[in-house]
């Protein structure tokens, strides 16, 4: 859907997915690296573990389909090979520190001249404007201002994050999706413009129903509970968190349990396997389930019923509890590891993952593929990630570079 543009990407590895989404639908993504390669290409993950700037995990993942070249954007020669290449463009991406472009001459004002019709998308942590327009933005520092921090972990101790580095991929996408309407607009206009995309806003956005909302409605500030995320209101008006997620036979299932009268048929159902099991659910018997809700049940009979569900849930598997579930319309679900999501079978029916050839390594490596469908086409991984300066020949010679320029070039480490 995107096979009519050409987009120049010189995001790292925060912003590496916005580029990738853009090639995912069709667009011609050309990814540009400093000479010798990228700085990522140099942290880990690798594969097997082989410190090989041509076996990043993470350039694997976020660099897939699209080309790739070395060039050196603060020379001289290099400046003036982007600005042809930016004749040729439709967008450019760029995840620098502000004002970085504008210092060497390349800020939106001065591509624009070059090319009228172009966007320039900015994808940061905190934005162009406002106090914190020049500060740091590592990963945990927007997650933490965003607020999902404060959210993780236990009451008694510090917050905890993930270990996983991805709240900047929900600036990224918002740039990415900036992109496309930018160029829808200039369909209609024939301009360009320069597009943002925001992490700490993304993120805002994304976490303001669970983190901004309670405080915004009821001045109630979220605090940590662990795996009991779902507050409940007890007789008394006292407060009770509801675990969301149980440990079982295998692994974890997630299990919001709703005690209210449209629920009973369900959770009576779920009462008479738990006896089936054996275990005895005390007081539950004469619970009248059609009827009451967490409104009448005391701080002792919710953790009794906390204790008779973790029983249950201990003598089953993630599957067994998933076909029980399925079949009596429990609100339940596994809580799948790596190796269960390879394998998932509405996934693997679906055509979801994809073998995608790598000569270099010898064999073919199974990556996840696109999570839109459309009538047009396949949307998704079509190649691996480019080597460093793979396209070089490619794209240069199309600008009119001879074999000559581009050896003279290659020994000053222009490109």
């Amino acid at each position: 859907m995107l096979g009519c543009y050409r987009i120049l990407d010189l995001t790292d590895e925060r912003a590496f997915i916005a580029g990738r989404a853009l090639s995912d639908f069709g667009a011609e993504v050309i990814k540009i690296e400093k000479p010798g390669g990228d700085p990522s290409r140099f942290r880990g993950p690798f594969y097997e573990d082989d410190p090989d700037p041509e076996k990043n995990l993470w350039w694997f993942s976020f660099n897939s389909n699209k080309k790739g070249i070395t060039l050196d954007i603060e020379s001289k020669e290099g400046k003036e090979v982007f600005k042809k290449l930016v004749r040729t463009a439709d967008a450019v991406l760029e995840s620098f520190p502000r004002g970085y472009l504008d210092g060497l001459q390349l800020g939106y004002k001065d591509l624009s001249k070059i090319n009228p019709g172009i966007i320039l998308t900015s994808i940061s942590g905190f934005g162009r404007e406002g106090p914190y327009k020049d500060y740091k933005d590592p990963d945990i520092v927007v997650r933490a201002l965003g607020g999902l921090i404060y959210t993780s972990g236990y009451e008694d101790r510090p917050p905890l994050t993930v270990s996983y580095q991805h709240t900047h991929c929900l600036g990224a996408m918002n740039g990415a999706v900036g992109t496309m309407i930018a160029l829808s607009q200039r369909a209609l206009t024939g301009k360009g413009q320069h597009v943002e995309g925001i992490t700490q806003q993304a993120l805002d956005i994304v976490c303001s129903a669970e983190i901004e909302g309670p405080y915004a409605l009821f001045g109630e500030i979220p605090t940590r509970h662990g795996r009991s995320r779902a507050a409940v209101t007890l007789k008394n008006s006292s407060t009770f968190y509801n675990p969301l997620l149980w440990e079982c036979k295998d692994g974890y299932v997630a299990l919001n349990l709703l005690l209210n009268p449209t629920a009973a048929r369900n959770n009576l159902s779920m009462m008479d396997f738990i006896k089936q099991d054996g275990i005895s659910i005390g007081s539950f018997e004469t619970w009248e389930w059609d009827k009451k809700s967490w409104e009448d049940m005391s701080r002792e009979q919710a953790e009794e019923l906390m204790e008779v569900l973790g029983k249950f849930f201990l003598n089953h598997t993630k599957d067994e509890l998933l076909k029980l579930a399925t079949e009596n319309r429990f609100q339940l679900g596994p809580c799948n590891n790596a190796g269960d999501v390879l394998k998932y079978p509405q996934l693997v029916d679906r055509g979801f993952w994809k073998e995608i050839e790598h000569r270099e390594l010898g064999k073919s490596l199974k990556y996840p593929g696109g999570a839109v469908m459309t009538t047009q086409g396949y949307v998704g991984i079509k190649h691996r990630a480019p080597l460093i300066g793979e396209h070089n020949d490619e794209i240069y010679k199309e600008l009119g570079m001879s074999a000559a320029e581009l050896k003279t070039m290659k020994a000053q480490k222009v490109i």
